[in-house]
C-alpha cells in the first residue's frame, strides 16, 4: 500500500499558485537543481522538446517594454494607463521562467504530445521551486502568443511558448486551493 504520508504527495495536495512574489528568487545551484527537475518530464522518443528562458533583472524591464510595444501594435490609441500596466507586468516577480516547446517532426510523437511534455516539465519545475520555499504563478495570455513578444524572446517558427512562470518568495501565502472532488473528475472504464 502506498505511503499516504509521502512528502511529494503532501506537497502536491497543498500546492497553490502564489500571486504576491518578491525577492529573493532562486539562484545558482538551487535554480539549476529546479531546472534539472523540469528536464525529467516524460519525453516520448527522448526528443527533449523544450527549452527554458530565465528572465530577471534588466531582462524583466526589457520584456516590459516589449509587452508595451505589443499593446501599441494592437491598439495605437491605447491609454497611458494600459501601456504602463503592460510595462509593469514582468515586474510582478523577481524572476520569470518561460517554458518553450521546441517542436520536432517525428512519426510517433505528435506535436501536441511535445507541448504536454513541456507543460509537465513546467509543473515539475514549479513543484521543485515550492519544495525549496519559493512560490510561483503560471501565466500565459495573449502576450505569450503575440508576434512582438515572440520576436523579443527569439521564439523560432517551430517553437511555442507553453507558459510563463513568475517566480520568487511569496510575500504572503494565500493558502491551499481546495482539491476538487474526485467523483466529479474521475471515471472508471468501461462506463456503465
Amino acid at each position: 500500500m502506498a505511503d499516504t504520508n509521502s512528502e511529494i504527495i503532501r506537497q502536491i495536495l497543498h500546492r497553490s499558485s502564489e500571486p504576491a512574489l518578491s525577492g529573493p528568487a532562486p539562484s545558482g545551484q538551487e535554480l539549476e537543481q529546479c531546472l534539472s527537475c523540469a528536464l525529467r518530464a516524460p519525453d516520448h522518443a527522448l526528443l527533449h522538446p523544450w527549452r527554458y528562458l530565465v528572465i530577471e533583472g534588466e531582462g524583466r524591464e526589457a520584456l516590459g517594454r516589449a509587452w508595451q510595444q505589443a499593446v501599441l501594435n494592437e491598439d495605437p490609441q491605447a491609454s497611458d494607463a494600459l501601456l504602463a500596466k503592460a510595462k509593469r507586468l514582468p515586474l510582478r516577480a523577481p524572476m520569470l521562467i518561460v517554458g518553450i516547446t521546441v517542436y520536432q517532426e517525428h512519426p510517433k510523437v505528435p506535436l501536441r504530445e511535445q507541448t504536454v511534455s513541456t507543460g509537465v516539465g513546467m509543473g515539475y519545475l514549479l513543484l521543485a521551486l515550492e519544495s525549496l520555499g519559493y512560490g510561483g504563478m503560471w501565466r500565459t495570455g495573449a502576450m505569450a502568443y503575440h508576434p512582438v513578444i515572440r520576436a523579443a524572446l527569439k521564439i523560432a517558427e517551430h517553437e511555442s511558448i507553453t507558459g510563463i512562470l513568475y517566480v520568487g518568495t511569496p510575500s504572503a501565502r494565500k493558502g491551499p486551493t481546495p482539491v476538487p472532488a474526485l467523483d466529479k473528475h474521475v471515471q472508471h472504464w468501461p462506463l456503465p
